[in-house]
Formats: structure tokens, C-alpha cells, sequence
């Protein structure tokens, strides 16, 4: 942990936190009676913006609808619903999130462009759109109420609304994934940053089926808010996958609104940067930990890369890896898989220089195997969180990715998704 770091602190109240800014959940019954389904999150004033989204070819009707809205790099609402994906629905869906923005800012007093739109759930499903409108309304006259009393921050009822919209993004996700943190700035004032995410599965680099979203009372241009977002997400959404496969839905969304009234030297600016580095990190992990069916949190660090770019493709390789996962979930220490996984990732390296380790136990040396204490191999691979490690003794840089097992778990959990 670095002095940045040691500076800022943890609170509560999630994408709230940040001054201006509220968040509700509602039930609306989109696919479950009583499951928080519709969340929205609304800023008192015009907030700068920055996204980024699936690289997948097929693309849900919201997503297309968010990157319009966001082409100005402004936005004042997000609103998200579970349940239903709203993808390959032809106009039917293009309309539906159309409508879904229109009625938040009727109800918020905003322009409808100024409005971004996210959806996760069954793809190929018709929105049942009366519900959705109708919890919308709902959520609006909720979070309403806590504007016009001028609740925020630390307040129970601002902590309680942040957490129920945490919840109502969430499919199959089994845990909540939201952060807060506070930051006193060098030259006085102090910003926050919230956040949460939803993921478990469908999950894979280039985002898998995972939402996300971070508010901030810094002020920061959207220009300089998309640099830190790109990066940030490469540096942890991107570098998670359960189970190789990318949806159609995913986001990352960052907005801005300067509520703070604190201008960001350039230390403080490089610490914001630090601070939305970290929160992207930490609820990737939570997605990682929460991967469907998983009994084990995967962790892969790279050194001794050539490049960057080496580092990363070989430690998604090996999260990513089938094989790898099976071992993992067997507790078997089977390093000839992780091996092979780098080797197959496209990076460039020279497998006679490798080493492999497990834990802090060295399995394999300059590409081949070693003696290994196989009851020491045993206890590092039945804990919860499990470190594969390995150094390629070719250059400086390094890279980590998170994953976890493959569990007979999963297979039940995908085999009924749908219905």
C-alpha cells in the first residue's frame, strides 16, 4: 500500500457517497416478485461522463442507446434493470430503451440525452416494459423524496437506497459489490468515490456480462475521465474471466459531477486516479470471488514479461483456462495445464526459462518440473483464495488476473438459466 493509498478511506454509502448524488432500488417484478430489479442513480447537476462497453459484435439495445447519449461526454441519470438483457429484440428493444430513458427524465427533470440506459438479465426476451416504466416511476419518486429532503452522504436512508440499487442489478450474483471511498484532498476539501458492479458469470476479458458504475464529486473533464476509465478497466474488468464468455450487455460507466467544489492539483489528480484504479480492481476481484458455482477465487500473477501485453494475454490465458480450472477445483497440482495455457495464449516467451509456482511452492523450473512436496502442494490448493504465479525471466513487466474454479456448480446453475 502506497501513501495514496494510506489517504483514503473507505465509508459507506456506495455510488451515493459522492455529494450530489442518490440511488434507489425497487421491486418491479420484472422476472421475480421479490427481487430489487430497477435501480437508479441521479446526480443534482449535469455531471461529466465517460463509458466503456463490450467488444462483442452483437450489442443489447440499451448499450447502443448509452453510446449516443454519452457522445457530448455528459449525463445526469442512470438507470439500470436486471431480469431482462433487452438484446436481439429488433425494434422492439431500441424502443424499449428509448422509453426507459424518457420516463426517468420526465420524472427526474432532465433531458432525455442526458439519461443512460443498462440492462442485464436473459437475452432474446422481449422487456416486459410496463413493469419496468412503472418501477421507474417508482424509483424516481423514491430517490425524489431524498433530494427534496436534502439527505445524503453517511445518512441511513442514503446508505439503505445505494444498497437496494446494488442489489437490484445483481442476476445471479450472490453477493453485493459496492465501495465508497473518502479522499482529503493535499490543498484542502475533500472528494468521494462510490461504486458497484454486478457479475458472476458469462464472464471473460473484454467484459463479460458485468455492470458497472462509479460516481465521483471530483471535478474532472470527460475527456480525462475516459483516459483513467479505459485504463482502469483494463487493469482489472478486463483482466477477469469465470468462464470465457462475453455478453452482449457490459458497461463501465464513470460520471463526474464536481459537487465537491474541489479543483484537483495535479498530486491529488494523480491519486483520484489511484483511487478509481483500485475500486475498478477491488470489484473485480468481488465478480471474480462471486463466479457461478465457484468454491475457490483464482488469483495469476505474471512477471519477468517482455511486455505488457505478454504479461496480460498469458495470466487471462491461464484464468481462462478450462483445464486449469478443473485442476484447480480437484486441488490437483497439474502445472503442466498452467504451462500449456500461457503457451497457447498468443504472447511471446521462452517456455525453457519459466518457473511455476503455487503459492510460494515452486513447481517447475526453467520449464520443467521440479520436486515438490505434494501434501504442501495440497494444502495451498483446498484454501478459499489460491496464487498461481510465474515468473518468464525475460523482461520487467507483469501483469495479475483473477478467476476461479469450474464447479459441477456451474454447470447446473447455466444448465436452467433461462427458464
Amino acid at each position: 500500500m502506497d501513501n495514496a493509498e494510506k489517504a483514503w478511506k473507505s465509508i459507506q454509502g456506495g455510488v451515493a457517497a459522492p455529494k450530489g448524488f442518490y440511488a434507489v432500488g425497487v421491486q418491479a417484478g420484472i422476472k421475480y416478485k421479490d427481487k430489487y430489479d430497477v435501480a437508479l442513480i441521479f446526480s443534482q447537476v449535469q455531471a461529466q461522463a465517460a463509458g466503456v462497453y463490450t467488444r462483442n459484435l452483437v450489442k443489447a439495445h440499451p448499450l447502443y442507446l448509452t453510446q449516443r447519449h454519452l457522445n457530448d461526454g455528459l449525463a445526469q441519470a442512470i438507470v439500470i434493470n436486471s431480469g431482462n438483457a433487452n438484446a436481439c429484440v429488433g425494434e422492439y428493444g431500441d424502443k424499449t430503451a428509448l422509453a426507459m430513458a424518457q420516463t426517468a427524465a420526465m420524472f427526474l427533470a432532465v433531458p432525455p440525452e442526458d439519461v443512460l440506459v443498462a440492462s442485464t438479465g436473459v437475452i432474446g426476451v422481449e422487456m416486459p416494459i410496463d413493469r419496468v416504466l412503472n418501477g421507474i416511476r417508482v424509483a424516481s419518486s423514491e430517490l425524489l423524496g431524498e433530494v427534496v429532503k436534502g439527505i445524503r452522504g453517511q445518512n441511513d436512508t442514503v446508505v439503505e437506497g445505494a444498497h437496494r440499487a446494488a442489489q437490484a442489478i445483481m442476476t445471479t450474483d450472490t453477493m453485493v459489490k459496492e465501495y465508497a471511498y473518502e479522499f482529503p484532498c493535499s490543498q484542502g476539501g475533500v472528494i468521494h468515490l462510490g461504486g458497484m458492479a454486478k457479475g458472476s458469470g458469462m464472464i471473460h476479458p473484454n467484459m463479460g456480462t458485468m455492470l458497472g458504475f462509479m460516481t465521483t464529486d471530483a471535478n474532472v473533464t470527460a475527456t480525462e475521465l475516459q483516459r483513467i476509465l479505459r485504463e482502469a478497466v483494463d487493469e482489472s474488468f478486463n483482466m477477469v474471466t469465470v468462464d470465457g464468455d462475453t455478453s452482449t450487455n457490459d458497461m463501465v460507466l464513470l460520471l463526474a459531477n464536481g459537487a465537491s467544489g474541489v479543483n484537483l492539483n495535479r498530486e491529488d489528480a494523480a491519486n483520484f486516479e489511484k483511487m478509481v484504479k483500485m475500486m475498478c480492481v477491488q470489484l473485480a476481484q468481488d465478480i471474480a470471488r462471486d463466479g457461478e458455482g465457484a468454491s475457490k477465487f483464482m488469483e495469476v500473477k505474471v512477471s519477468g514479461a517482455k511486455t505488457k501485453d505478454d504479461a496480460r494475454k498469458i495470466a487471462r490465458s491461464i484464468c481462462g483456462s478450462s483445464l486449469v480450472k478443473a485442476a484447480l477445483f480437484g486441488e490437483d497440482a497439474n502445472w503442466g495445464r498452467i504451462l500449456t495455457a500461457a503457451g497457447y495464449s498468443g504472447a511471446e516467451f521462452m517456455p525453457e526459462k519459466v518457473d511455476v509456482y503455487l503459492g510460494d511452492l515452486i513447481v517447475a523450473q526453467a520449464g520443467k518440473g521440479v520436486e515438490f512436496s505434494e501434501e504442501k502442494a495440497k494444502e495451498i490448493l483446498s484454501a478459499k483464495d489460491v496464487q498461481i504465479r510465474l515468473n518468464l525471466n525475460s523482461g520487467e513487466e507483469l501483469a495479475t488476473a483473477w478467476g476461479c474454479d469450474l464447479t459441477h456448480e456451474y454447470v447446473t446453475i447455466n444448465g436452467s438459466y433461462r427458464t
